[in-house]
């Protein structure tokens, strides 16, 4: 999503010569729901797992480590043999979803626990997002890494933190006082790997605890394994010092300009985006800022296709960090001892309502992504569909260690240890602001990627409910259309249309877990 943002991967990608031909065994189109046809995903190489693991050596505390991918959507799943692996050895999260489907906000919301109206971040740059407003606001003193901090655990950040972090030279927090040839370093971190602008994973810079590595074009530089060889030297090092440890490895694959790493450049020859039923189709009495897209072009059916195969590629690296990192743990005996939670920080439409490949709107495609973990306590190969958000993450993270956050969220750790609550939420709130103009943001998309106008969504397990900020409203029964593809609200009476508002209205104004936690508890007769 550059040049202007967006626009000038997809050149990259078109710019690139047409794969050799390879061995798959099939390609598909499969969707949420339905079954895809398998796909031969190349056998990745991993470190030796010890055969015989040296005996634990941190606390009774257990150990985190959260895979943060970027623009991971569901159907990507199938490609990654380890997050398979997850899911068969732990508990899989089915109605996980996203408090607003753009990085920067869902990042602030991931590291608070509090929705885009409590921490104000609702873009990528400008006033009202972006690293420089979670900066001013004060937010990074509200993380979780502050509460782990705290509760004695060693905390390492790898790989990407907040847009525009680190990209403007000279760059020291707005006002923040920093040694020359050092950058800023947020509070509640004991270990920082970070890279500001990372997303073509070669010729970036690292601050590394304060100190600006810089790293080029050899394929040892691919950022993805870097921030593999990192992580597991920091569990190796958190197992000699004897302490508990959180681990944030954050990815910038996939997001484009989907650049793999050069051993899976050929990988998934001929490989095609998935064509579930909302593919180049729109939803009946769609929203201004979609009803005019035409059908999709053979150029724009090309880009989608190349972007899906170099996605599918990108995130092999992911999958093999994982391995990388199971093995760490395993050798030095933590396997057992180590929540490990893979999810993502939005998903991504590639052709889906004849929109070309982005994000920021409220359909399940962008905002509905994974959630997996494993570890003590979890059961293995079970699944809930116990409403959660992004939002809940903080303070689970806090909860495992024992110690609290206050925040909008809510701790998971009671579906984690395989209890079922009778009084769990069962909606979601999902805020987004927009158009957004600023050309260098590498989220910036032109109308064929989709540009909502602002809105605010709530989505439970039998509907998806929209109000945009110009008066229009989208509601979709999922119950009898699982694909979003025919917006009632034109047709719903006026009480129930004043009771999904106000329920709504309560939603985004909610602050605090007990008056977020309640106002997501929606009544039978709002739907």
């Amino acid at each position: 999503m550059k040049l202007p943002s967006w626009i000038g991967p997809v050149l990259v990608c078109l710019a690139i010569p047409a794969i050799a031909a390879g061995v798959v065994l099939a390609f598909g189109s499969g969707s949420a729901g339905h079954p895809a046809p398998p796909v031969s995903v190349p056998v990745v190489s991993q470190p030796p797992t010890s055969t015989s693991p040296r005996a634990p050596t941190t606390s009774q505390q257990p150990n985190i480590v959260f895979v943060l991918t970027d623009d991971l959507s569901l159907d990507l799943l199938r490609f990654m043999p380890h997050v398979q692996a997850m899911q068969r050895h732990g508990l899989i999260f089915e109605d996980y979803f996203v408090s607003d489907s753009l990085c920067c906000p869902s990042r602030a919301s991931i590291f608070t626990g509090n929705f885009p109206h409590t921490t104000r971040v609702f873009s990528n740059f400008g006033p009202d997002g972006g690293f420089r407003t979670f900066y001013r606001r004060g937010e990074e003193s509200q993380t979780f890494a502050v509460a782990l901090q705290r509760a004695g655990y060693l905390t390492a950040l790898m790989g990407k933190y907040l847009n525009g972090y680190l990209d403007v030279p000279g760059n020291a927090a707005d006002g923040a006082t920093v040694s020359a040839g050092t950058h800023y370093e947020p509070p509640g971190w004991s270990k920082w790997d970070v890279a500001g602008f990372g997303y073509h994973e070669f010729n970036y810079t690292l601050n590394h605890n304060r100190t600006l590595e810089y790293f080029g074009r050899r394929p040892e530089d691919y950022l993805t394994d870097v921030l593999a060889r990192r992580g597991s030297a920091f569990i190796d090092q958190a197992a000699q010092a004897h302490k508990p440890f959180f681990l944030e490895l954050s990815t910038f694959a996939p997001h484009s300009p989907y650049i793999p790493a050069p051993r899976n450049g050929h990988d998934f020859p001929g490989l095609k985006a998935p064509h579930p039923p909302s593919f180049d189709v729109l939803p009946t009495d769609a929203p201004r800022w979609l009803a005019d897209h035409p059908p999709l072009t053979w150029r724009q059916l090309k880009v989608i296709n190349t972007a899906f195969r170099r996605r599918a590629q990108s995130v092999q690296a992911v999958d093999r960090t994982i391995g990388s990192i199971e093995a760490a743990l395993q050798s030095n005996g933590l396997a057992n001892n180590t929540y490990i939670v893979f999810s993502s920080d939005n998903g991504l439409h590639t052709g889906e309502y004849r929109l070309t490949p982005g994000k920021l709107t409220a359909f399940d495609t962008d905002i509905h992504v994974p959630l997996i973990v494993t570890g003590p306590g979890v059961p293995a190969g079970k699944a809930t569909s116990a409403m959660s958000e992004n939002i809940d993450l903080a303070s689970t993270f806090a909860a495992v260690a024992g110690t609290t956050l206050p925040s909008d969220g809510h701790s998971l750790l009671p579906l984690l240890h395989g209890q079922q609550p009778s009084d769990w939420r069962n909606a979601a709130l999902v805020e987004h602001r927009g158009p957004r103009i600023f050309l260098t943001d590498p989220d910036f998309q032109q109308s064929a990627s989709g540009s909502p106008t602002s809105y605010e969504a709530m989505r439970t397990q039998s509907f998806l409910y929209v109000e945009y900020a110009d008066d229009e409203h989208e509601y979709y029964d999922l119950r009898t259309d699982p694909f979003e593809l025919h917006n009632l609200a034109s047709s719903l009476d006026p009480p129930k249309l004043q009771r999904l508002h106000a329920q709504l209205l309560a939603m985004k104004l909610c602050q605090g877990d007990q008056a977020c936690w309640q106002a997501t508890h929606v009544p039978p007769q709002v739907g």
